[in-house]
């Protein structure tokens, strides 16, 4: 029987780095992808191979270019076969009012955190049509859900998911291949090292739990979505400790 293969984006710290852990932990055949911390991602990919003997592939590249995603997944196609899980976690953040974000800034937002999720989905397809089978996650914000002041376009960018989500959902439910997102609340990572110790004591406050997320605790929400009931299809599932 075929090694099952995960490709994730956006694995060279956080949450895709908390994800490749548990897939690498659970026997999975690994695609790394990041755009910058090119020696992190390698050097993490050997890691998970020794600690694992997981086989792990790194690929370094921009998302956002269509035309490197189609390489990606021929590279990974030609390791490994068929991506069985893709999981889209590549994302930036842009925090300003929307009269200071440039054009570019807001097209840059949207092509990381959107249209990547288009063009890895659309080379992810294919394979997984071709097997019957397959799983998409896409890792959202629950600012997708109910939009931030002064993060307009990546909670555009996110919202752009949820309902990307929902509609690819149903177009490949008949494949028998899923697709959910995962809105995260506040999740320990680096996108949040920009708040200093009062802003994250506010924060904390203001969330139930009385903590920032793990990633790890993401990353176990990822697994109990690959293990779920083909019938668990298109939804957007919640993981902010009882926030939104």
């Amino acid at each position: 029987m075929k090694q099952k293969t995960i490709l994730i984006t956006g694995a060279s710290h956080g949450i895709g780095k908390a994800i490749a852990a548990r897939f690498a932990a659970e026997g999975f055949s690994l695609v790394l992808n990041c755009k910058n911390d090119i020696d992190i991602l390698r050097d993490y990919a050997h890691k998970l191979e020794s600690t694992c003997g997981a086989q792990v592939l790194a690929i370094p590249g921009d998302v956002s270019d269509h035309a490197f995603v189609c390489e990606m997944f021929a590279q990974a196609e030609e390791a490994f076969g068929t991506v069985d899980i893709l999981v889209n976690n590549a994302g930036i953040s842009q925090i300003g009012l929307l009269s200071d974000l440039s054009i570019d800034d807001w097209n840059r937002v949207i092509a990381t955190n959107l249209t990547s999720v288009y063009s890895c989905c659309h080379e992810a397809i294919p394979g997984m049509i071709r097997q019957k089978s397959g799983c998409i996650i896409n890792i959202s914000s629950v600012w997708g859900n109910a939009g931030a002041s002064c993060e307009v376009a990546y909670s555009a960018s996110k919202g752009g998911v949820n309902s990307f989500t929902k509609a690819l959902a149903k177009e490949l439910a008949p494949s028998n291949i899923t697709v959910n997102a995962i809105a995260c609340g506040v999740i320990d990572t680096r996108m949040n090292k920009c708040f200093d110790e009062e802003e994250r004591a506010a924060l904390e406050s203001e969330i139930p739990m009385g903590r920032f997320g793990k990633p790890q605790e993401v990353a176990a929400l990822a697994w109990q979505l690959a293990c779920s009931p083909a019938y668990l299809t298109g939804q957007i599932l919640t993981i902010d400790g009882g926030w939104q």
